[in-house]
């Protein structure tokens, strides 16, 4: 049978099948074989591989499963049947999956993998008031965050730390309750073995090194990745000579950072503010 050979750029069913093909083949499993496992039919499969029919999200997380890509099938999938996300994001969740550990620095907001549904679905909410988004996209980009961070919770867990800017846990966003609720959270967080968190303390000031919201993600292979974002696009990194930049700062911005212990207290000092004032 002639082989197809699809372009992954040309569409997201393309990269979906390559992205199949390559994790099959390497796990040295025919269409057949893989297709008992998935508890799919091998022309199925086959089709799927050669962009010819949509895989299901059940085909996505089976064969997340049985390849064990870390959930980068599921996340593609995603890609392919919601339209909410921000061009060049799907790409870097796709890479987020799959990272041993990874660095994050949020401005004003919690870090979306360290946020609550309560937290996250009032945030979405805001741009539905002003018309820029639908309910529709909003509850779709909830649910992505949502299918994110089931990837943290895998066995071995990657290895996650976050700065966060002071200013982000005092933003009331929700309301008292939701942020008693997400700083709760951070809380029982940071009791995790494979989370370390710090807040950037609004006393850095100009000393701050970093303007943007920062990830950088750490593969198998160590190769290191970046990630930020503008107001619509979201940008991967990969140049080495950049991301070791952003590492550098990052690294700087962790020394200047308050430690894990005194970020705790401060968070649970800024809870039991919005806790007195909900009284």
């Amino acid at each position: 049978m002639r082989r197809t050979t699809l372009d992954p750029s040309s569409s997201p069913a393309a990269a979906f099948g390559t992205q199949l093909r390559r994790s099959r083949e390497a796990k040295g499993l025919s269409q057949v074989d893989f297709g008992e496992l998935i508890r799919f039919s091998d022309s199925f499969v086959s089709c799927v591989e050669r962009a010819t029919r949509n895989p299901t999200h059940a085909f996505a997380t089976r064969a997340d499963d049985v390849l064990e890509t870390g959930g980068t099938l599921e996340l593609m999938w995603w890609q392919m049947h919601h339209t909410a996300l921000i061009e060049g994001f799907p790409a870097f969740a796709a890479e987020e999956a799959k990272a041993r550990s990874m660095r994050l620095f949020e401005l004003d907001v919690i870090p979306g993998l360290l946020q609550t549904v309560e937290y996250a679905a009032a945030y979405e909410a805001a741009p539905v008031k002003r018309g820029e988004v639908s309910q529709q996209q909003a509850d779709e980009r909830v649910s992505f965050l949502l299918a994110r961070q089931e990837r943290i919770e895998r066995t071995p867990p990657p290895l996650v730390q976050a700065v966060v800017d002071e200013w982000a846990i005092r933003r009331p966003i929700g309301g008292q309750d939701t942020m008693v609720g997400q700083l709760k959270h951070l809380e029982r967080l940071s009791e995790r073995p494979n989370v370390i968190l710090q807040v950037a303390p609004i006393s850095l000031g100009e000393s701050r090194p970093f303007t943007h919201a920062i990830t950088l993600l750490t593969l198998s292979n160590r190769t290191i990745l970046g990630y930020t974002e503008t107001l619509h696009r979201g940008f991967l990194e990969r140049d080495a000579d950049t991301v070791s930049d952003w590492s550098r700062n990052y690294d700087r911005l962790q020394v200047e950072a308050l430690s894990q212990a005194a970020s705790v207290d401060l968070i649970h000092a800024v809870r039991k503010e919005f806790e007195d004032h909900a009284h």
